[in-house]
């Protein structure tokens, strides 16, 4: 960039900004491993699942099928393709297996071909049917246990627990109001949870041993009892086996009898601090392990008669399987650290241990030791990115499949079986892999409006979706922000609406650790010094330490100011000596996401604003010419960096070749550009280059912008020369009020691109056609069209011209010769067919700008067969000499490395990469041998240079081959379908009244009146004002950060800078004060310079002076008299958002009607009326209108009798007005009668009295 810029940043930041779609990228990556050779893959992932659910055995153990590995074929169709023919774009997966038989040894292994698994292209986007898609990761409720406050009745709290799987039954531990421990699985009846306790284990299937994991227990001789003491065990009169007491209660006043008994010795318990467990004891009334088991099935299987067997299987199914019941790596280490305990991560189902420290928590949280767990705390809360969600759905899929092959193992004998493809239906695996990518709650459509608003897609976090929360009964605490969420996720961007907090993004250095929980980075800090170390933290690391901000670092030091800091610890906000402080932020911007971090002076604006600001960013519609703003925070050129709408180079070099289609880098690596490509949102993705032939470039360098990036800077919107003042009402309530200027320069124009389809098939009757030759169409209707009926590239078009001709035949009646014979003269015109041509809905205009035509093999006309071959030509000739640039290249380094080598093919005796024919080079390369090469000493040096190249030369040939291949075979279109147009019509939007436009900080309006350029206010030296905003939509809105945005804009524009001021670290209003005392002194000194050089000033230098009041005098251009008070002026960064009014203005004549109630439809979409509603009716009673508002609810609604008299009425030239019965009063009527009550209608004739 030429410009100068000024970094007003503080505080350093301590590491760069990291990739910011890593997220995405690496966890999809660690799902497929795809890099990986297909024996060595880590147990992760897809080939974890293949593992988990083979080998599949028949249901009588006679024979099993294996699995070995799987592969990833290359994919068939380029991104383009698949886009224009609506295909996925993704690796063919196929399994190789092996049958494995009882009785027979012979094993073969065979490759079965299972589904089509996307592949994400550019930062998390997968091309599913032809739209692009990215998969939202989930924000959801970690599996493993926490503890929660149940109720509280008084000075009463009950607590309680919860054991959550991963997948299985939970199981809730909770205390009773009577002082009992109860646990209840997946909310069933309440049982005590020593019951459940004997039933994980033999080991506690005695009250005893119960009693002793609990209590501190002591053997005391008979004679030092006391009755407050507790007995362990049922204590037992040996003589008369009469029980004295019962095991776990209190001795009481049945001392005596122990004593007079022979009883010498008691186990008790002495001191019991709280009798919970001997409570829950009370209420249980087994007396074994197998006892709990048999009670357990009673509870959970109801009705069938009790059994250790099955009782045993159940248990161990329910709580021991893994199938069926897993922790997961989360829920063990989250077990593992809450109790700190070491039981192995690989253990994945439930241990009696982990019941029986919930069971010991829980006590302790009544005694005051321990804390309950706050779910809302990202310690607790946890991410589930693809890999885990693509995962559980494909599970689903592998499971059904399992069940198919073990039936159909079962319908044949294993000698049998010979191809395993007639075992394995591939359609249950292909139709999960299709849903989760396709149809499932987390897979979105990508919002393309720019690049910004693509890049916070990929990093979206969503609480919603299987297994999360519901929208509806979400409340305030799991919305609201957190504590915890400090540099993990962005306080400010979420959605308005039902979605707020539900929804979030993540922060700029957020990582995610191998548990899928969130982390921050933070500079280590030890006695006051920062030691250099980077950690990444967990939140609930983050409990015991204390943080400090950044501005607690000396200046240009690496210690921290002396004496006591506001840092954070324990959540809260304390004064705190340097010495003690354990780390600090790494960066001013650390809290918030990307989209915050955008807006310059965050710090000054309103939290509600400021989400509104960063809300809009992702709205704003790239425009034709493109302007980084003169006021940055410097994150700009991240976004620009990350974002997939650039183009990147994908490895170092030299540029050899620039156009506007395509960059050539070391004349073997070709990128082509995307030109007006149109995008999801409609927006338009027009790349262009940015480097020059000769130029060096290092690997990942941006090489073309594109989708709002100038000179790889994210340049959303435009500086535009802003005015405080109200003018005229035009600019009340937030309306905006611009120059004709912004329209007449196209500062805010942009291009929108429109795809329309039509498909040929064949009917029942005979077959669709293109053609121009349409029945009963003028000829000025086909002037565009070419002789195959579609319409030329470069037409202007509007609505109800025809953009492709195509006929489809009508009921054909039996032709006489005559007919036929006339058919024959006169051509296709008189046939029966009728006109089915695809015309430009109405509301729409444009240019035509690229027309494509699919043709199934066989399907198309001779002339499109030709073209065909002649594209498929082109294509070959093109890679062949693509092949030969990389040879001539190796024979280079080749020549200039290695000295006296001499190599010459000897069948046609020439010099091998001499000659200038392609033909002869590429047979060279065909026939290339190490041997040609002398003298022979030398052969070794040359075979390591063509390693390095004749790899390059295979990949092309290969391309080259799939890709002709695939031609040959036509394209691939739905069923049924034989050919398809597709038109894409680009349409040039101007700025208008209307439309809504935005600056970063939420300051939002519509545009109420474009003025003249010289009707609008002017400055002293003449220049007129771009946009007057009303100055009360600042005091009320809190976000003042608009008005610091105004003044250093003006100082930067003045004096040629561009300005980056950080969020939260950036330019202080002194800073900002002495800028504007230094443009005043530059304009003043330039204005003097070209007053006496007496040249003409430039058009776009300023020369107006702002006053110390920050404001300047502004003139009327309409009178040319000066304003009474000053004003504030200033650049602003504004954006143009896609909420454009030609989208949607509407109007209605004539129209559809609703089938019950006879009233016109809703909405431009279904060319739908203006509801005349409620309101609208009281404002028309409260003016005393009534035969207005008769008029409105009769004959113009849903009154039929009415509405034909009327229009009766006016074909004659009457006036007349006869109202009927509104159907929907009918309809009111019908629903009273279905609810039983008979009503009926009364007419009365009122003779001469009226009313």
């Amino acid at each position: 960039m030429g410009k100068v810029i000024r970094d007003f940043g503080k505080i350093p930041d301590a590491i760069t900004v990291p990739d910011l779609i890593e997220v995405q990228r690496a966890s999809y990556e660690r799902f497929i491993q795809a890099e990986a050779a297909s024996t060595k893959r880590k147990n992760i992932g897809l080939e974890a699942l293949f593992r988990e659910i083979f080998p599949i055995e028949s249901y009588d153990k006679t024979m099993s099928l294996e699995y070995l590995s799987y592969e990833l074929d290359k994919p068939r169709y380029t991104p383009n393709e698949c886009r224009e023919l609506r295909l996925t774009y993704g690796y063919p997966l196929k399994i190789r297996c092996r049958i494995k038989r009882k009785e027979a040894d012979d094993i073969a292994e065979q490759v079965v071909y299972l589904a089509e698994i996307p592949i994400m292209i550019g930062g998390g986007e997968f091309i599913i049917n032809g739209a692009e898609r990215v998969i939202v990761n989930q924000l959801h409720r970690s599996p493993g246990v926490d503890f929660l406050i149940e109720s509280k009745e008084g000075d009463r709290v009950l607590h309680g627990g919860r054991i959550i799987p991963e997948r299985g039954s939970w199981i809730e531990i909770s205390v009773t109001r009577k002082d009992v421990l109860i646990v209840r699985i997946d909310q069933s009846s309440k049982i005590p949870a020593t019951l459940f306790l004997r039933a994980m284990s033999e080991d506690y299937g005695k009250i005893e041993s119960i009693i002793r994991l609990f209590h501190e227990t002591k053997t005391v001789s008979a004679d030092k009892l006391d009755p407050t003491m507790w007995s362990v065990g049922p204590v037992v009169d040996t003589e008369s086996g009469e029980i004295i007491v019962e095991a776990g209660t209190q001795i009481g006043d049945r001392i005596g009898q122990i004593e007079r008994s022979s009883i010498k010795k008691l186990e008790v318990i002495i001191k019991l601090a709280d009798p919970l467990v001997l409570n829950t004891l009370a209420e249980d009334d087994c007396e074994s392990h197998e006892e709990a088991l048999l009670k357990l099935y009673a509870r959970l299987r109801p009705g069938n008669p009790p059994n250790v067997e099955k009782a045993k299987t159940l248990f161990n199914e329910k709580f021991y399987d893994c199938d069926r019941y897993r922790l997961g790596r989360v829920g063990r280490f989250r077990l593992n650290r809450k109790f700190k305990q070491n039981i192995d991560e690989s253990e994945m189902t439930l241990k009696p241990e982990d019941f029986l420290n919930t069971m010991k928590y829980i006590i302790g949280l009544r005694n005051g030791q321990g804390v309950v767990d706050d779910i809302d705390h990202l310690g607790n809360r946890r991410l589930r990115t693809i890999d885990e969600l693509a995962s559980d759905e494909i599970r689903k899929g592998l499971l059904k499949l399992r069940r198919t092959v073990q039936e159909r193992m079962s319908m044949k004998e294993p000698s049998q079986i010979e191809r395993i493809a007639d075992l394995v239906n591939s359609k249950s695996v292909s139709s999960s892999i299709d849903y989760f990518f396709g149809r499932g709650e987390l897979s979105q459509v990508v919002d393309q409006t720019n690049s910004l608003s693509q890049l916070t897609h990929e990093r979206r976090l969503s609480a919603l979706g299987p297994g999360g929360l519901n929208r509806k009964r979400a409340g305030f605490e799991v919305r609201d922000v957190h504590i915890s969420h400090y540099g993990r996720i962005c306080p400010i961007e979420t959605p308005e609406g039902t979605n707020i907090g539900l929804i979030a993004s993540l922060a700029i250095y957020s990582k995610i650790d191998e548990y899928g929980f969130l982390l921050t980075p933070y500079r280590k800090a030890e006695k006051g010094k920062l030691t250099g170390e980077i950690e990444y933290l967990r939140a609930d690391e983050e409990m015991e330490v204390s943080f400090a901000p950044p501005s607690a670092i000396k200046s240009g030091t690496n210690k921290l100011q002396d004496g006591a800091i506001l840092a954070l610890k324990y959540g809260e906000l304390a004064q705190i000596d340097s010495k003690d402080i354990n780390y600090v932020d790494v960066s001013s911007k650390q809290i918030v996401g990307i989209s915050a971090a955008l807006i310059p002076f965050l710090e000054h604006d309103d939290a509600n604003r400021a989400l509104m600001g960063s809300n809009m960013m992702r709205q704003a519609v790239p425009l034709l010419k493109t302007e980084a703003p003169l006021v940055m925070t410097g994150l700009e050129e991240s976004v620009a960096q990350n974002s997939s709408m650039v183009v990147r180079a994908a490895s170092s070099g030299t540029v050899t070749a620039v156009d506007a289609q395509r960059i050539v880098i070391n004349d073997t690596d070709i990128y082509e550009l995307e030109k007006f490509v149109g995008l999801n949102e409609r927006t338009c993705l027009n790349q262009e280059p940015i480097v020059s032939v000769g130029q060096k470039v290092r690997k990942n360098e941006i090489i073309a912008d594109g989708g709002g990036i100038t000179e790889s800077v994210l340049s959303l919107g435009k500086n535009v020369l802003v005015a405080f003042i109200p003018f005229d009402g035009f600019n009340f309530e937030d309306a905006i009020l611009i120059s004709e200027k912004l329209v007449k320069n196209d500062t805010f124009t942009s291009i929108h691109i429109d795809e329309f389809s039509v498909e040929v098939r064949e009917t029942k009757l005979g077959r669709e056609e293109f053609t121009r030759d349409i029945p009963n169409v003028s000829e000025k209707m086909l002037r565009n069209l070419d002789e195959s009926g579609i319409v030329r590239e470069g037409t202007r078009v509007d609505a109800g011209d025809i953009l492709v001709g195509k006929v489809s035949p009508k009921s054909k009646t039996e032709l006489t010769p005559e007919e036929k014979l006339l058919h024959a003269i006169f051509g296709r015109a008189g046939e029966d067919v009728k006109n089915d041509s695809l015309e430009m809905p109405s509301g729409y205009n444009g240019i035509v700008i690229k027309t494509s035509r699919f043709t199934r093999k066989g399907a198309g006309s001779d002339e499109m067969k030709k073209a065909y071959k002649q594209k498929m030509k082109d294509y070959e000739n093109e890679m062949k000499h693509r092949q030969c640039t990389v040879f001539k290249q190796m024979i280079d380094e080749i020549s200039s490395k290695i000295d006296d080598v001499a190599m010459v093919d000897p069948t046609t005796r020439q010099k091998v990469g001499a000659s200038e024919d392609t033909d002869v080079i590429f047979e060279q390369i065909q026939n290339f041998d190490i041997a040609w090469v002398k003298p022979a000493s030398v052969r070794e040096q040359v075979q390591q240079i063509a390693d390095k190249y004749m790899p390059k030369i295979g990949e092309l040939a290969e391309e080259t081959k799939a890709r002709v291949e695939r031609m040959k075979h036509g394209d691939e279109l739905p069923s049924g379908v034989l050919e398809m147009v597709k038109i894409y019509v680009a349409t040039k939007r101007t700025l208008s009244i209307g439309d809504k436009m935005a600056g970063r900080h939420g300051n939002k309006g519509v545009i109420a009146r474009i003025m003249p350029e010289e009707d609008m206010p002017f400055l002293e030296d003449g220049t007129p004002i771009d946009i007057c905003l009303n100055p009360l939509g600042v005091p009320s809105r809190m976000n003042v950060g608009q008005i610091l945005e105004t003044h250093l804009g003006w100082a930067a524009k003045v004096l040629g800078f561009d300005a980056v001021t950080p969020v939260f670290a950036g330019a202080t209003e002194d800073e900002i004060r002495q800028l504007l005392v230094e443009s005043n002194e530059y304009a003043a000194k330039r204005k003097k310079e070209l007053g006496e050089a007496k040249k003409a000033p430039p058009a776009n230098e300023i020369f107006a002076q702002i006053g110390s009041d920050m404001k300047t005098k502004l003139y009327d251009g309409r009178t040319g008299e000066p304003f009474e008070q000053t004003v504030t002026i200033g650049y602003i960064y504004m954006m143009k958002l896609h909420h454009l009014v030609d989208d949607k203005i509407h109007a209605r004549s004539t129209g559809p009607y609703s089938l019950i109630t006879q009233q016109p439809l809703g909405g431009k979409a279904r060319t739908g009326g203006q509801r005349f509603g409620e309101m609208e009716v009281w404002a028309l009673e409260a003016y005393g209108a009534a035969y207005t508002l008769q008029e409105l609810l009769t004959v113009k609604s849903d009154d039929i009798e009415g509405r034909t008299k009327i229009y009766e009425s006016m074909v004659k030239g009457k006036n007349t007005l006869e109202a009927g019965t509104p159907i929907s009063f009918d309809v009111l009527c019908s629903e009273i009668r279905g609810l039983g009550l008979n009503i009926q209608l009364e007419k009365k004739q009122l003779g001469n009295k009226g009313l």
